[in-house]
């Protein structure tokens, strides 16, 4: 096969490149072609249109992004929240679950709009800690569109922590 081959076709001519006609003979080609075919059917399922919060998008039910690390003492998580301010935010911990709640609304009109990628709407993101906090000593603050959430760990949760050995 040459490099003029994997050209999908040529400057002068509109015709279709032997590689593409007999790649039934040819198994590498055939796998080529139903790996293409497999991505285009697993990309096909995602929602093309914009997504919006409280819709059944698969981008949508990710939103807002985390970071959770998780110490000895405690459980830390950030979120990113851009274009949103500390007024249109709720954080709840309910029964061993963190809740992130808010709201954020379009500072135009529809009618104004011709295009937009960006997200309006409700949003809410439930976090599983886990592991028991202390409810009283819960920190949260929030600063250039990051929220910052610090969960102290309980005496008790802290002490059920036990280190394996690994043994070779």
């Amino acid at each position: 096969m040459s490099v003029r081959d994997l050209i999908p076709w040529g400057r002068s001519n509109n015709q279709v490149p032997t590689v593409f006609r007999d790649d039934d003979r040819n198994p590498f080609l055939s796998l080529h072609r139903e790996m293409n075919r497999l991505f285009d059917d697993v990309f096909r399922g995602f929602d093309s249109r914009v997504p919006t919060f409280g819709s059944l998008s698969s981008f949508s039910a990710a939103w807002p992004n985390v970071e959770i690390s998780n110490t000895d003492k405690e459980v830390k998580v950030t979120a990113e929240i851009p274009g949103l301010e500390e007024k249109d935010l709720e954080v709840l911990l309910d029964d061993g679950v963190l809740t992130l709640k808010g709201e954020k609304r379009s500072e135009v009109q529809d009618q104004d709009k011709q295009f937009s990628e960006r997200f309006y709407g409700h949003f809410e993101r439930r976090i599983p800690l886990g592991v028991e906090v202390e409810e009283d000593k819960i920190e949260a603050n929030f600063k250039n569109g990051v929220l910052n959430v610090v969960l102290p760990k309980s005496p008790k949760a802290q002490s059920q922590v036990k280190r394996i050995a690994i043994k070779g």
